[in-house]
Parts: C-alpha cells; sequence; structure tokens
C-alpha cells in the first residue's frame, strides 16, 4: 500500500506532536509516525519527566489549542526562581512582578503536553497518525518512508521529531557532535513539609546543579546533577536516606521532605547536528540538538524550531516551492542552528563554571550573580531572555 502526503513527522512526542498540529492547522497533510503507543489517560501520580515551559512555549500551545487541555489536566505555574551558590558566595532573585508578568512560565509534565497534543492530533482531519509502528527505511529526494509491513508514503518532506537518538538522522548519515558531560541527572517527585511559594529553587554545587521544581504547593520535582557515581549512589539508597541526604544538600529551602517517589537516572550530554536539513528533510528538538537541563530550555528550544520551520514551509506553499527544496531549508538551518549554538555553549560554560571547587572562580561567580542581583536592567533582560519574549522570537509575532 501506498500513501501521498504533504509531510511526514517520525516522532509524536511534545515537539513532533506540536508540529503536526500547527501545520495541519496551516492546511498541510500530515502523516505522524510514533513508535510507542498512543498515550495512556494521566494518573494521579505525578511523572518524573517534566519541563519547565516558557511563555513563548505557551503562546505556541494556545495557538494550537493545546494549552487549556494541558491547564486543566494539571500545570503549575511560578512566579520566582530562586539561584544560589552552595559556597553562599552570591545568589539571585527572579519575580515576574518585576516586569509585570503574572508568571516565569510552568512546571508541567512532559506526559501531560503530550496526552493534550494527542487529543488535539485525534480532532485534525489534515492528521493520520501511525502509532507502535517500526520504521524499516527511508528515502531522500524523492522523500519516502517504508514500514516493516511493506506500507510505503510518500511525501514532500520527511521531519525528524523522534529525540536525542534520532532512527531518521541515523537513517539520513547526519553526523553528530559535542561530547558526553561528566554527570548524570537523577529525577523524582518530592513533598516538602512547607510550601514553595510557587518558586524555583536551584543551587549550584562543586558536582553539579540541583533543582527543585514546583509542580503544586507542596510537591516539587527534583533534577539533581552530580557525578556518575554519586548518582548511583544516590538512586540504591532507600526512600528515607535519599529525603535525608536531599536534605542535607538543599538545607531545606520549604521545610523537611516527606516523601520521594520512584527514582530515576539518565546521563547528560551536549549534542547538535552537523546539519539540521538535507534535500527532503528536516530536524527538530533533540534530534537537532541536546542541552544541558540546567536552564529547562531543552524543550523551548524544540517550540522555536517548531515556529520556524512553519513560518519556512508556509513561505514555501505561498510561492508554490517544493516542501522539500534544500535552498529554502537551508534559512531554517540558519536561523535556528545559530540560535540554537548560543543556548548548547552558553549552558555549557555555566555547567563549566558552576560544577568546580576552584577558588577564583568560586569567588567570580559569587560576585557575578550578586552583581546581576543588583542590577534590574540586566536582571530584567535575563527574564525576558528566558521567558522567550525577546523580539527575535518567532513565537512573539503572529506567523501561522
Amino acid at each position: 500500500m501506498s500513501i501521498k502526503t504533504d509531510v511526514i513527522i517520525v516522532g509524536g512526542g511534545m515537539v513532533g506532536g506540536s508540529l503536526a498540529c500547527v501545520l495541519a492547522q496551516a492546511g498541510f497533510s500530515v502523516q505522524l509516525i510514533e513508535k510507542e503507543p498512543a498515550p495512556e489517560a494521566i494518573g494521579e501520580t505525578y511523572d518524573n519527566r517534566v519541563s519547565a515551559l516558557s511563555r513563548a512555549s505557551q503562546y505556541l500551545l494556545q495557538h494550537i489549542g493545546a494549552w487549556q487541555k494541558i491547564i486543566d489536566i494539571r500545570a503549575f505555574p511560578y512566579q520566582k526562581m530562586h539561584v544560589e551558590d552552595q559556597q553562599d558566595l552570591g545568589q539571585i532573585e527572579f519575580d515576574a512582578a518585576e516586569i509585570g508578568q503574572p508568571d516565569l512560565g510552568h512546571i508541567i509534565e512532559n506526559s501531560v503536553i503530550v496526552k493534550a497534543l494527542s487529543e488535539i492530533i485525534a480532532q485534525e482531519a489534515h492528521i493520520q497518525v501511525h502509532y507502535n509502528q517500526p520504521i524499516q527505511a527511508i528515502n531522500l529526494s524523492p522523500s519516502s518512508l517504508t514500514f516493516e509491513d511493506g506500507t510505503t508514503i510518500e511525501a514532500e518532506l520527511i521531519i525528524g521529531a523522534d529525540g536525542g537518538n534520532s532512527m531518521i538522522r541515523q537513517l539520513a548519515n547526519i553526523k553528530t557532535g559535542g561530547w558526553k558531560y561528566d554527570q548524570h541527572a537523577v529525577v523524582a517527585t518530592i513533598e516538602t513539609e512547607q510550601s514553595n511559594q510557587a518558586t524555583a529553587w536551584q543551587r549550584f554545587m562543586p558536582t553539579g546543579p540541583l533543582a527543585l521544581l514546583p509542580l503544586d504547593a507542596q510537591h516539587c520535582s527534583i533534577v539533581w546533577s552530580t557525578s556518575a557515581n554519586h548518582a548511583k549512589q544516590l538512586i540504591n539508597l532507600s526512600k528515607e536516606e535519599f529525603c535525608q541526604t536531599l536534605e542535607n544538600a538543599c538545607d531545606q529551602p520549604w521545610g523537611k521532605i516527606l516523601n520521594v517517589g520512584e527514582l530515576g537516572c539518565y546521563p547528560l550530554e551536549l549534542q547538535q547536528a552537523k546539519t539540521y536539513v538535507k534535500a527532503g528533510l528536516a530536524l527538530v528538538g533533540d534530534a537537532a540538538h541536546k542541552v544541558h537541563p540546567l536552564a529547562g530550555q531543552g524543550v523551548n528550544l524544540g517550540f522555536l524550531d517548531v515556529a520556524c520551520l512553519t513560518e519556512i514551509l508556509i513561505e514555501m506553499r505561498q510561492n508554490e516551492q517544493p516542501l522539500g527544496r534544500y535552498r529554502n531549508l537551508r534559512q531554517y538551518e540558519r536561523c535556528r542552528k545559530s540560535e540554537n549554538s548560543v543556548m548548547l555553549y552558553s549552558m555549557d560554560f555555566l555547567k563549566r563554571l558552576f560544577s568546580n571547587d576552584i577558588y577564583p572562580l568560586k569567588i567570580s561567580r559569587g560576585l557575578g550573580l550578586n552583581l546581576v542581583n543588583h542590577a534590574p536592567p540586566i536582571k530584567h533582560y535575563f527574564i525576558q531572555e528566558a521567558m522567550g519574549l525577546n523580539q527575535s522570537s518567532p513565537l512573539t509575532r503572529p506567523i501561522f
């Protein structure tokens, strides 16, 4: 059997699902391929994997129609962010009220975002979704994809949104650059004795940053980036031992830690595809780039990829140009690869600056945090950047 479509998107997660929705709503026919089964109903227990969504990402999800569905399931707006150095040499406080915003962003479970998007996808006449479907091969120029059962889908463009270990990127022989960090991220959900007052909290320690991201008034998602050996020790502790160890590490900003859920652990790396595009192919999200999680910008970068690529594809359609035309796809790569590189290497610099115990650097970074904390114009600039509200962002103007 053969199917013809405008665009094939491989990967139905947050980035791939949002891209499918926005393209379908712009009139493109989309075949969405996801190797996992369809999302299940969201349970009462919080998932370990969460994202700190920026205001720009919120705008995209509002345009799609998914934002209200997300809010109806569960999402938590945080108004403040506290960042400190473990040695108490410096700290900085960000407050949404300083720039007249109701919040700095929302902490949302990845599974909640995917579930909300799946409900939009199910309603879109221009999207046909294939869950739990293994891919056998892809071809470029002309672009086509073949399933293991022999079914072939032909399209003008294939988009890889299938994560950091992207099969599409590998089948297209696109190499990556970067390096693995000497850190693993330990993740879990904790319950605290006192209210977190809608504050995201982060402490930089010599082994890596520890972040507490509020899920509701007394539940937080923790992301503890630390050495591989220390991470292994942490996940092998009993719940009581882990809570005590975490209390010692964070000095109990919200009182005792009453409970911890299931622990997860994954290695950290910086990775970027050598090219984001080929004739008939584009990469978005983690398939194109992976960043250190210390600033929580991973999926926000992916949503910016979605906005930029959509803008270019709409223009190509209006000019009656083939969607897989390399020359036009290069516009997307030039725009996003440069901006993503700035974020990737900025986070790498911060990771190296703060994840050490060298005395001159400790003094310098403490002074830097205190300087920014007492310089409102600089603080406001950083808040605007983190929220994705800078003027260059494709999500701050009507493009769809």
